[in-house]
């Protein structure tokens, strides 16, 4: 049995509300515990912020940090048939172990509507490797 991490973790979900395998992470000694940092409280003040995102170089920003300290990774990218809505912008927040089901599903929501508030952050996004990326 690995030791338990010297930093606060998140507590476990309700018996069969979530498949994180957050028991599993903590039970493998190479498994990565940098998500369980991830507290309720410390999701409440990322979801926050990413709801209150001001432009697409702060997201990028955010994306990075998400990536070094927790190990989230995401994809934020236009539709393959094209972006006439919001609906045509696609999060997806990769599946890892120990990443709460909710949480997978409220980072995209939360950067929705930041997106739904500024929408250049959204005409940026489409722009980006496009005809007038730079302009």
């Amino acid at each position: 049995m690995t030791p338990p991490p010297l930093f606060p973790i998140r507590t476990e979900c309700p018996p069969g509300a979530c498949n994180c395998g957050r028991d599993a992470l903590l039970q493998n000694p190479s498994g990565d515990l940098r998500v369980l940092r991830l507290t309720r409280e410390e999701e409440k003040r990322l979801l926050q912020r990413l709801e209150n995102l001001s432009s697409l170089a702060e997201l990028r920003r955010l994306e990075t940090l998400m990536a070094q300290q927790l190990g989230i990774t995401l994809s934020i990218e236009s539709s393959p048939n094209g972006v006439r809505s919001l609906r045509g912008i696609l999060i997806l927040v990769h599946e890892q172990p120990g990443l709460c089901r909710k949480t997978r599903q409220a980072i995209p929501a939360a950067i929705k509507q930041s997106l739904e508030r500024h929408p250049e952050i959204a005409f940026d996004l489409v722009d980006v490797g496009g005809l007038f990326e730079g302009l």
